[in-house]
């Protein structure tokens, strides 16, 4: 597996307009699966680009698209209540179709890519971006998505209307979710809902229950980060990513 990789911040189109994202790749020469990765309400901050560069050290070509950026460009801060406030706020201004502009541009620009496999990406997305990635899992080129503790799936969508939950059918790809027991902003019945759906819609999928794990626990730098959990869940991920996607060039 390669074990450098290259970064860097550029613009991508989405719908009419042009966001940013971090795109990390491998820096050896070949070609690669591809991985949108979705941030938390805290935005592509260094926790969300490490995620990037830990799948580009895996053999993917990963990118972060800014999903706040009609909002605040280039947004990105820690993990005070101030600034999850601030993120909380803007999550309120997206819509699920903007959402969904933004990962479609994500997936364009990896098309565009020389050192891509352009014939399906992996998704992964974390708290809000969780939530965002069961609405990606709903693209057509999305053939696998990892959904870490996306509250909300089951009760609401970004912008008002149905639940993401009801576009359960639209799925066509592998779907994987992670959650903590102990999250206080995903109840059991919730979590069992989601699993419910997909099995009734003929999704292939596992569910992931960590017990004494709390909301963020795959973050190294909140208070709830749970090794164990963490570990296992990126094993998981990786598992995921080298069967349903096109497997890493060696």
């Amino acid at each position: 597996m390669p074990s450098l990789v290259r970064t860097e911040t550029i613009a991508i189109p989405s719908g009419d307009t042009e966001i940013l994202a971090y795109l990390a790749e491998p820096s050896a020469p070949g070609q690669f699966g591809a991985v949108v990765v979705l941030q938390e309400v805290f935005g592509v901050n260094s926790h969300i680009r490490e995620v990037a560069e830990r799948l580009a050290r895996a053999g993917y070509v990963a990118i972060a698209p800014h999903i706040y950026h009609r909002q605040s460009p280039g947004f990105a801060v820690g993990y005070s209540q101030s600034e999850l406030e601030l993120g909380r706020s803007y999550k309120q201004g997206t819509t699920a179709e903007e959402l969904l502009a933004d990962v479609q541009g994500a997936i364009a620009h990896l098309y565009s890519k020389a050192n891509v496999i352009a014939e399906g990406v992996g998704c992964i997305g974390f708290c809000f971006g969780g939530h965002v990635a069961y609405l990606a899992a709903t693209l057509p080129q999305v053939k696998a998505t990892a959904s870490f503790y996306g509250a909300g799936i089951a009760t609401m969508t970004p912008g008002g209307g149905e639940p993401t939950l009801s576009r359960t059918p639209q799925i066509k790809g592998t779907l994987y979710g992670f959650f903590g027991e102990k999250d206080p902003l995903i109840s059991a019945e919730e979590v069992n809902q989601i699993e419910a759906a997909l099995t009734k819609c003929g999704v292939p999928h596992k569910i992931f229950r960590y017990p004494g794990a709390e909301h963020g626990f795959f973050c190294d730098q909140r208070h709830s980060y749970h090794p164990e959990a963490a570990n296992d869940a990126w094993e998981q991920v990786l598992q995921l990513f080298k069967t349903t996607t096109l497997p890493t060039a060696p």
